[in-house]
């Protein structure tokens, strides 16, 4: 297998939009990208630049990458790219039990069912961790806090939360925005929305403005709709520093 060359550092060149657009950000926009290897050997490469745009003037540029990611004569692959932004994606689902609390982003709401897991079942902040560990291609929550573990037993999602906070800020990310979609048949969490997004505004250090919270019915259909079961979607945008 042949042997490539990781460039460290890249200048991209400045560039002007020239788009009559009507928004305030223009689309990646694939540039050849000319320079010069060790060795002194001309390549070239094609890659995108992001340019935001006010009134087609460019204010900022950035490249999709500052560091080229490529393959050695053995085969292992170098350091991923750091981005400027990552966007990452959580999932969850818990079983609706008797008698047992249901917490959901912190927030005991009042029912008469709860979720049955190892720890709190937390189904909101269990996927809000997942999407953060996901956006920084982090092993899942299920890795790092294994149910086999007794110490997590009844743990309280907080602590999960502020590890993936945590380990946000260690990458040199913040969280950009945060859109979660609850969905159960009952009960109905508009009373407990602003509670909830209060409680994660705390746990995530951000401000409400950049936090979505919606709840949805799943139409009598399956577990979800028949009260047996919660499941959440998160997606989370975190920009670099």
């Amino acid at each position: 297998m042949a042997a490539f060359t990781t460039f460290t550092s890249l200048t991209l060149p400045k560039s002007t939009c020239h788009q009559p657009c009507q928004t305030a950000f223009c689309a990646p926009v694939w540039k050849p990208i000319n320079f010069k290897a060790p060795g002194g050997h001309s390549i070239s490469i094609r890659g995108p630049i992001l340019a935001s745009v006010l009134k087609h003037e460019v204010i900022s540029e950035v490249s999709a990458s500052t560091v080229i990611a490529t393959e050695t004569r053995g085969g292992s692959a170098k350091p991923a790219a750091v981005l400027p932004f990552r966007i990452g994606h959580g999932f969850d689902l818990h079983r609706l039990e008797p008698n047992l609390p249901l917490i959901i982003g912190g927030v005991n709401i009042p029912h008469d069912r709860g979720c049955d897991a190892h720890s709190d079942g937390d189904v909101l902040l269990h996927c809000v961790v997942d999407a953060i560990l996901g956006a920084l291609s982090l092993p899942d929550i299920g890795q790092l806090f294994p149910d086999s573990d007794p110490k997590w037993k009844g743990a309280a999602s907080s602590v999960f939360v502020k590890e993936a906070v945590r380990l946000m800020h260690e990458a040199g990310y913040e969280l950009g925005n945060l859109d979660a979609t609850l969905i159960l048949q009952r009960p109905k969490l508009s009373p407990h929305k602003e509670a909830i997004i209060t409680n994660l505004c705390a746990l995530l250090g951000a401000h409400s403005s950049i936090l979505n919270i919606k709840a949805k019915t799943h139409e009598k259909v399956d577990s979800l709709g028949e009260n047996r079961s919660i499941a959440a979607h998160t997606v989370v945008l975190l920009m670099k520093k």
